[in-house]
Formats: C-alpha cells, sequence, structure tokens
C-alpha cells in the first residue's frame, strides 16, 4: 500500500433488520427483510412502505436520530472503559446539505441530543461531515490526515440518518424513485445508524485495514439529461487502487450503497468495465441496502460492518474488498478495505 492504513477496531450498528452489528449483518447474509408500511400513502394511494426501525419508544425526528446514533456509538465503544470516551475525538456523518426533508437542527443540534443519550461523556472535540452517503469515506480521508499528526490517536465515525419524513418521501415519489408496485426501477427508503472505531494499524493478524480512499464527480448525475459514462465512480475507484497500490484484479468482491436503482447497478457496471483489465471467473456485488434499505448517511457504515463480520466469520470472498458510493448530485466515493488473515 502507498498510504498509511486506517485499522477499523470495532464497529455499532442500527438498521431496520437489528439494532446491533452482529444481529444486521447476520439478518442482511441470510437475505432478510424487514419493510413496513409507513403513515404516508403514494400517488396511487398506496401505503408507501419502508424500513422503519424498530425502538422500544416511539422516537421521531431528530430525537430517533439522536437515539439510534447513541445506540450504535455505545455498542461500538463496549470494550472502551467509559472514562476513555472523552478523549476520543468524533467525527459525524449527516445528510447532505439540500437534500429533500433533511432534518433541521442536524448540523448544530443533533450532537448535543447524541450526548444526552450516552452513558458516558463523549468528546468534546468533533466534527461535522454533511455531505451524505460519501460522507464516512471523507471522515476516513480526514481520520487518517488526523493520525499522520497524532499517531496515538483513536478516533469515533459516526453516521445517522432516515429517509423517512414526509417532505423525503414526497419528493422522491415526485420523481418516481420510490419502489412501489407500480414502479420497479426504485428503492424502499430506510434509516439507521453506525460507528466505527478507529485508529493507527496494530500490525496484528483478524485486523481490517482501510487502505485506500478516492474521490470523484460524476457530470451526468441521476437527474441530469446528459449520457451516463460511469466517469466519475471510476475515477473514484482507479484513485482509491492507486492510494492502496493494488489494480482492480487484486479485489475478492465489492460492497456498495446501491439500493435498487438501475440507474447506479448501471453505473456499476460501467466503472468495472473502465477498471478491471483481467478476466475475473466471478467478482460478487455485495448490496446491504436490499435488506435495510436506503439509509443515506449511514451507508458507508452499514457497508464496512458487513465487510468486518463476512472476514471475522470467514464467509467473504477474499482478503480485498471494494466498497464505492454516491451521492444523486454527482459526487462519488470508493474504498479499498484488506483484511490481515487470522492465524
Amino acid at each position: 500500500m502507498t498510504a498509511a492504513a486506517i485499522a477499523i477496531c470495532n464497529a455499532g450498528l442500527v438498521t431496520s433488520v437489528g439494532l446491533s452489528a452482529p444481529a444486521s449483518c447476520a439478518a442482511i447474509r441470510a437475505k432478510v427483510s424487514n419493510a413496513s408500511q409507513t403513515r404516508f400513502a403514494d400517488s396511487s394511494g398506496n401505503w408507501i412502505m419502508a424500513h422503519q426501525v424498530p425502538l422500544q419508544e416511539s422516537w421521531r425526528g431528530r430525537a430517533k436520530l439522536a437515539r439510534m446514533a447513541a445506540m450504535a456509538i455505545e455498542e461500538c465503544l463496549r470494550d472502551v472503559p467509559p472514562e476513555e470516551w472523552g478523549g476520543i475525538p468524533m467525527l459525524l456523518c449527516v445528510a447532505e446539505q439540500g437534500r429533500p426533508g433533511r432534518q433541521a437542527g442536524v448540523d448544530d443540534l443533533l450532537l448535543q441530543e447524541i450526548r444526552a443519550q450516552l452513558t458516558a461523556p463523549a468528546a468534546e472535540r468533533h466534527t461535522i461531515i454533511a455531505n451524505g452517503r460519501i460522507g464516512v469515506a471523507i471522515g476516513l480521508a480526514q481520520a487518517r490526515k488526523h493520525m499522520q499528526e497524532e499517531p496515538a490517536c483513536r478516533m469515533l465515525l459516526v453516521a445517522v440518518d432516515s429517509l423517512l419524513g414526509w417532505p423525503t418521501l414526497e419528493d422522491y415519489q415526485r420523481k418516481n424513485r420510490l419502489l412501489t408496485a407500480s414502479n420497479s426501477n426504485g428503492f424502499m427508503p430506510g434509516e439507521g445508524a453506525g460507528a466505527l472505531l478507529l485508529a493507527r494499524p496494530s500490525g496484528k493478524t483478524g485486523e481490517l485495514l482501510c487502505t485506500g480512499i478516492g474521490f470523484g464527480q460524476e457530470e451526468a448525475s441521476i437527474d441530469s439529461t446528459e449520457p451516463l459514462r460511469g466517469d466519475g465512480l471510476s475515477q473514484a475507484v482507479k484513485t482509491a487502487l492507486a492510494d492502496a497500490g493494488l489494480a482492480m484484479q487484486h479485489m475478492h468482491f465489492r460492497i456498495t450503497d446501491n439500493a435498487g436503482e438501475q440507474y447506479y447497478f448501471k453505473e456499476a457496471a460501467l466503472a468495472l468495465q473502465r477498471t478491471l483489465r483481467v478476466r475475473k471467473a466471478d467478482f460478487d456485488h455485495w448490496h446491504p441496502a436490499e435488506c435495510t434499505g436506503e439509509i443515506g448517511a449511514a451507508a458507508g457504515i452499514s457497508i464496512i460492518a458487513n465487510a468486518m463480520a463476512a472476514c471475522a466469520k470467514r464467509y467473504a470472498k477474499g482478503a480485498n474488498i471494494l466498497v464505492h458510493l454516491g451521492n444523486d448530485s454527482g459526487e462519488r466515493a470508493s474504498l479499498t478495505l484488506q483484511y490481515r488473515e487470522a492465524a
């Protein structure tokens, strides 16, 4: 690898199919789905289906975001003494600016509400990353830079999001992007939260590393009339591979944020054609959103948590994993993950 790697030490995950990382990842491995009716109807009068996180109390809006995030953080830090939590800087990924129905206060109030839910004081040092689905990649890039300056540092990367508010659903429905009985080319909305504990690599076996990070910009976004060529995603993938000192043929399988729309699957196929130069007999494409729904900014942590589980439980297709993520506005990100095989 050509750049400093980041070790992913632990994960917490809250989704519609599990309130912990082991439960969610087991359900996703088994292709379990937990869609349910929302309180909202589509233009045909049918109830909109969504992946709702089932909590004991009927939390809604920003309060539910805070509760889900706190649950993921506490799971992620379960092996860290509570008195040390305050010394771990936090990166919080939330929905991108301008997304329809974005919760008010996620930039300035959500972090305080998350802290109020935690059983131990969290660090005052924090950064808000309002970049939607690519936010986790931006957080990893920021963490890598910070760890180069402070080698002993640990960092907490958190992401939380929900697409279940009516302003968001109404906008996607108007654009004919929701999966319904009359529209197969759509996604099912969801919500979720996740957390990753990051550190410098220890050199031990059984460790998942982020070895490469890349970004790109797709001019032919999903709302564009331009022909899709996959340029932005191809650039992100090539940059991540170069960052890790690898080529596409070295990757064993892919995990992406694709949630069901043909546009994103076509883009993934185009990017693969542009980056794979050696024939592979198989190259699996995993997409956890088929079980959790589209969970926005939390998608990246869901992907990484699933990669950790697959490697630890030995059902991964290999040690080198390609990840890619994309926002509707055209921003693209890619990661290379590498598992240090346990003895």
